[in-house]
């Protein structure tokens, strides 16, 4: 009787053993299509306070043709305008105004190049027609205004002058909320396709250029200038801290010095605190 039941017995044991795995493996299918749709680290910033158009361009302007859009921004390219530096801030609704005019007139442009200006005490103007938000195709840097946006600092910034700080802040709490928008790292480097031969790059033209660049990146010029240019690592730093992305590098690369640490102890030992002393006695600054 035993005996006869051991095939029945190794047939439902089998059948367990069956399920089981059938069980395990959907389990990790659906392990697998939860990770998968599960949310990148998103990477943003708040989007800094924005002076509409319609505090500079007055009622004299023509009706504004449609806007033009892409699918998204991936880069911004920075620019200064070439214009006296010594302004009152209350007078940067002038000046976008009679850059605009140029544009528009001298130039015959539909609109006045850039997405946003930026004047020497760190207002923010929007510029092109078509909604902050949005990825409005410009006309700032020839052969590269499709997936980017163009940032013009008011003023000349060539070598030897003064480009101030709270103009820099603003530059990159635009490019921190603008390239955000699309999860691009200000201090990467992105793809672009040149549309004009006039650029540094022939028409059709894969190139590779920086997430915050400057105009020259993309144009024979020396816009924006060699002191606003010096500063572009300092505002692709700032601009990626905004983002959230130097606070969790940091967290990131404290955790494996942690296991790593750890790791090199002997058995049972504690990895000595945070700040401790050394054991020479001396203090040793911590660099944050």
């Amino acid at each position: 009787m035993a005996l006869g039941a051991v095939p029945g017995i190794a047939a439902v044991v089998a059948l367990a053993l069956c399920a089981n795995g059938v069980e395990r493996a959907a389990q990790a299918r659906a392990d697998r299509r939860t990770q998968a749709t599960r949310p990148a680290t998103a990477y943003t910033a708040s989007r800094p306070p924005i002076v509409p158009r319609s505090a500079w361009l007055d009622g004299s302007r023509a009706a504004q043709p449609p806007a033009r859009y892409d699918d998204k921004v991936v880069a911004v390219f920075v620019h200064h305008t070439d214009s006296p530096n010594a302004y009152d801030c209350a007078e940067a609704p002038r000046i976008i105004r009679y850059l605009h005019a140029g544009q528009t007139g001298t130039r015959h442009w539909d609109d006045i190049g850039y997405n946003f200006l930026v004047d020497r005490c760190g207002v923010i103007y929007e510029g092109r027609a078509g909604g902050v938000a949005r990825a409005v195709t410009g006309a700032h840097t020839q052969g590269f205004n499709h997936r980017t946006a163009g940032i013009a600092a008011i003023g000349t910034f060539t070598a030897g002058a003064e480009v101030p700080r709270a103009m820099t802040d603003a530059i990159a709490a635009l490019a921190a909320w603008k390239l955000g928008l699309s999860g691009v790292d200000p201090r990467s480097r992105v793809r672009l396709v040149s549309s004009n031969s006039g650029s540094r790059y022939a028409a059709g033209t894969s190139a590779t250029l920086p997430a915050l660049a400057g105009h020259n990146d993309g144009y024979m010029t020396s816009c924006p200038g060699a002191a606003l240019t010096a500063l572009l690592p300092e505002i692709r730093d700032l601009a990626a801290r905004l983002q959230g992305r130097f606070r969790e590098a940091r967290a990131e690369d404290g955790a494996s010095a942690g296991h790593a640490q750890a790791a090199a102890l002997p058995s049972g030992a504690r990895p000595a605190a945070s700040g401790a002393r050394p054991a020479d006695g001396s203090r040793r600054r911590v660099t944050p």
